[in-house]
């Protein structure tokens, strides 16, 4: 069985093709993406009309690169899946309209994913697959999240953030010391010329003793923190140094209290495995962290790899795939389809 995936739920344009034939993991033929990172530059952050119309004109050209890639042809397709939710919705409805539209003219029945479930899933790609069942730490732009999950579709929330996602603490701190665009990867770069400890930053929850997330109040001190040095200065500006190392003590405190949540969550279920996925997990200081707090601990972490922590189609098509293999969903031929920007994972 050949699944084809479509991803279009934000600013990155994502076509795969997965094989699901045997009941062994699924297995990604082919993948390609388009980022509009340098399109959003201008205005410091996603558009959504331009995300739109950016995921019409790249994603028949994109399935075709991988019908290519893989040696195959668009009938050789049994499934078409695609990102019904969560994300912005006239971007989920390009990626709906084609693959229903892929449907019909193929005759090939279609499958709405949840965008959550596809990062969830994505270490099955890995070299290094998970097992079930294990917890999972989802954390990116607009996520952050700990979950149980004992199999494919059972799944329970164990904590979330009350405010800021994760990513969303990167970004707004990054834009705070004039970062481009996604702020994330920058704010971790500029981190690396910086003293993590210059700067004593909030930890908001962190010894709450439950495995929820706060992010807001760290941007509100990353802010203070700033204008604090900015007085402080005869130039009214912040030296290199000193955006370093606010840099690297934001990153700091972010990365401590996605470690010590994710510790506790696996203490309370008692699992020993965790599964890290989402923009963020690609983040060299909390993959560090986690791997040495883990392994003191005797718990094995699993990542995507790391071109497939952002968003992409080969996660949507494993998802759907491993969904079809558990016998949890039923692809329909359709004429119509409905996409849903806010759809919760655990009621997937």
């Amino acid at each position: 069985m050949l699944v084809l995936g479509i991803e279009s739920s934000c600013d990155e344009t994502g076509v795969a093709l997965v094989d699901a034939s045997g009941s062994g993991v699924p297995r990604l033929l082919s993948h390609a993406l388009h980022s509009q990172i340098s399109m959003h530059q201008a205005y410091g952050g996603v558009v959504p009309e331009l995300a739109s119309r950016d995921h019409i004109r790249r994603v028949l050209p994109l399935t075709q690169e991988v019908l290519s890639g893989s040696g195959r042809v668009l009938s050789d397709v049994d499934v078409v899946a695609y990102t019904q939710g969560p994300g912005l919705a006239g971007a989920l409805l390009v990626g709906a309209g084609v693959a229903v539209a892929l449907g019909a003219a193929l005759d090939r029945p279609t499958l709405g994913v949840h965008h959550l479930e596809g990062h969830l899933l994505s270490p099955f790609l890995s070299v290094d697959p998970p097992q079930f069942p294990f917890v999972a730490l989802l954390v990116s732009g607009g996520h952050t999240q700990l979950m149980r999950v004992d199999a494919v579709g059972s799944y329970e929330l164990l904590g979330e953030t009350i405010d800021d996602a994760a990513g969303e603490a990167f970004d707004k701190s990054a834009k705070l010391l004039d970062l481009p665009y996604p702020g994330g990867p920058h704010l971790a770069e500029l981190a690396l010329r910086g003293d993590a400890q210059a700067y004593r930053l909030p930890r908001p929850l962190l010894h709450s003793g439950q495995p929820d997330f706060s992010f807001a109040g760290l941007k509100t001190a990353v802010l203070t923190q700033i204008r604090r040095l900015q007085q402080a200065n005869a130039d009214g500006l912040l030296c290199e140094q000193q955006r370093c190392d606010v840099a690297a003590s934001t990153q700091a405190a972010i990365v401590e209290v996605l470690v010590k949540k994710s510790l506790l969550a696996l203490q309370d279920t008692g699992l020993k495995r965790l599964v890290v996925a989402g923009g963020v997990g690609a983040n060299k200081q909390l993959r560090a962290q986690l791997d040495a707090a883990c392994a003191r601990r005797k718990v094995r972490v699993h990542y995507p790899e790391l071109h497939l922590c952002t968003d992409n189609g080969a996660m949507i098509a494993l998802a759907a795939a491993m969904r079809l293999q558990a016998g949890l969903a039923q692809p329909t031929l359709q004429g119509s389809f409905a996409v849903r920007p806010r759809w919760d994972l655990a009621a997937a």
